[in-house]
């Protein structure tokens, strides 16, 4: 049989993948390098001097400890809601189950700001829990934590679970096992690199949650993220921010490595797995994990119908006078556009860094989805693959810092160009393209593409032959998330975005950092548009019935 290049990447398949290689370093790699380089050689020489003393100020510490110490907990409490609402919605059978599907998915695409300020609206004097006094504590971070990433690992480890062959369970519990003998020793080994793999994204997305931690925080809870951009804009101390850069480059560079390890365990898993087996409905003994779903489904509808419902109402009464201020650009002075112009605007742009991120997310797919046979060309691949992951960690600051900084002479003098917020947004955007299609890819059997390569087909055409009838609903379903989570994107766009083009997050940002309840109202109706049209996108996700969160 000749050799065909289905194993090790063709020769067009590598120049190809030159493209997305370069966009990542030009858009990427060259934007952190040169905040780093302005923190590290400010002037031409390598300069460590300040390292110690930013690493022993006692604000730093303080903000390393509550970045580890919050994250560690939001994952916890995160694992400990989402196990048994995976198991209740991936392994029992009830009505509605589609619904609660769809609805644990919502926060998960949601913009980050927006959910700080779902979270302000419940908690605040005025809101319908302002009674708890939790207003300004580190409580609703946490909950916020809890509420954007139980996504994670619902989807992570129910689409695990719901594959699992129930047989080896049924055996064990023939033998004699109980119902918690069973989960320990068949189950949870089963699952174990699902919940691995969802912890350690868990874990990454809090630390990096920049628009609720600067939402929440205020001034005195602080993460990595935030303290770099207070430090980049508020003190322009260009050292301490790359300090921390690298702690959190670092950091996210091993959480990257579990998770890619993990996710290879967790492949393996489940080409050992039967055939799904059909879910079953509820017994006695599901009841705790019903009730935690009912606990799950609050945590998620009382913070939105807060929002909602705080939006309809001006100065004790009911109206709808915060939404047609939205249209207004007289409403207030605090804003040079109205918000209506900028949800256009955030449309726009967000198709844009949609379609970028769409046409790189295919081909670097195709790519790490190859299975060479050299361990060199496994290597690269695999290294390939992870540089594509760093995006997602990698502090959103810094990286619209570093486009200023480094984007700023020919012939890349892109500071003023409106083509720069599509770029970043894309770059966001990306890793997640890529974490949706390239399981479909990886899941295509290579004897399939070496029987048409035999038949007489082409490299391209033995490709396009196997492939892309699997591809079309996940790239359907790619386009929705990375278009939901582009209309979201708060970090690089909060330095990047022009006064007169501003987008929905950056105006919902700025109207709370003005005092006035007319602000918050617009605020808060602003983050009712921009929520319901995220949902409406993820529905369309969620419909395609593609795991779009739980193909990391």
């Amino acid at each position: 049989m000749t050799r065909t290049p289905t194993r090790s990447p063709g020769f067009a398949l590598g120049a190809l993948a030159l493209v997305p290689l370069a966009f990542l370093a030009v858009f990427f790699v060259l934007p952190v390098g040169g905040m780093l380089a302005r923190g590290f050689w400010p002037d031409g020489a390598l300069d460590l001097s300040g390292v110690p003393e930013v690493l022993g100020r006692s604000r730093t510490l303080r903000v390393l400890w509550f970045t580890l110490w919050s994250s560690a907990a939001g994952t916890a409490l995160t694992l400990v809601l989402g196990l048994p609402v995976a198991f209740a919605l991936y392994r029992l059978r009830f009505p509605g189950r589609g619904v609660l599907r769809a609805l644990v998915v919502m926060p998960f695409v949601l913009p980050t700001v927006v959910v700080g300020v779902m979270f302000r609206s419940l908690l605040s004097s005025g809101g319908p829990l302002g009674f708890l006094g939790l207003d300004g504590t580190w409580v609703p971070i946490l909950l916020a934590f809890v509420f954007f990433n139980l996504a994670v690992v619902v989807r992570t480890v129910g689409g695990m679970w719901e594959g699992l062959d129930r047989r080896a369970e049924e055996s064990a519990a023939t033998l004699g096992a109980t119902p918690w003998q069973v989960w320990r020793t068949v189950t949870l080994p089963a699952l174990a690199p699902a919940v691995v793999s969802a912890a350690t994204l868990v874990f990454l997305f809090c630390s990096t949650a920049f628009g609720v931690v600067l939402t929440l925080g205020g001034l005195r809870y602080g993460t990595v993220e935030t303290e770099i951009y207070l430090l980049t804009t508020q003190f322009l101390d260009l050292q301490g921010a790359a300090v921390l850069s690298v702690l959190q480059l670092v950091a996210v560079v091993a959480m990257l490595t579990v998770a890619v390890r993990t996710r290879a365990g967790r492949e393996q898993s489940l080409t050992r797995v039967g055939a799904r087996a059909a879910a079953r409905r509820p017994r006695r003994g599901d009841i705790p994990a019903l009730v935690v779903v009912g606990v799950v489904v609050g945590l998620v509808l009382l913070p939105v119908g807060s929002l909602v419902v705080r939006s309809l109402r001006r100065g004790g009464a009911w109206t709808l006078a915060n939404y047609r201020a939205l249209g207004d650009p007289e409403a207030t002075p605090a804003l040079r556009v109205s918000v209506g112009e900028a949800v256009v605007n955030s449309l726009r742009t967000a198709v844009d860094a949609t379609v970028l991120a769409m046409v790189l997310g295919v081909v670097v797919a195709l790519v790490v989805s190859r299975r060479p046979r050299g361990a060199r060309w496994r290597r690269t691949v695999s290294v390939v693959d992870g540089a594509f992951m760093l995006p997602l960690g990698i502090s959103a600051v810094t990286v619209g810092f570093g486009f200023l900084i480094t984007l700023d002479r020919p012939p890349l003098d892109l500071r003023t160009s409106p083509v720069l917020v599509p770029i970043a947004q894309a770059m966001v955007a990306l890793p997640l393209v890529v974490r949706t299609l390239a399981p479909v890819l990886r899941s295509v059997d290579p004897r399939q593409r070496e029987a048409a390569a035999a038949l007489g087909a082409g490299p391209w055409r033995a490709a396009w032959t196997t492939e892309a009838p699997v591809l079309a609903r996940p790239l359907l379903a790619a386009t929705g998330f990375a278009f939901a989570v582009s209309l979201g994107e708060f970090g690089a766009t909060s330095f990047l975005a022009r006064p007169d083009r501003p987008t929905v997050p950056v105006v919902i940002y700025q109207l709370i950092s003005r005092p006035g309840a007319e602000h918050l109202g617009m605020a808060l109706a602003a983050s009712v548009v921009l929520a319901v049209l995220t949902v409406v996108v993820m529905g369309v996700v969620e419909r395609l019935r593609v795991g779009s969160v739980g193909t990391f």
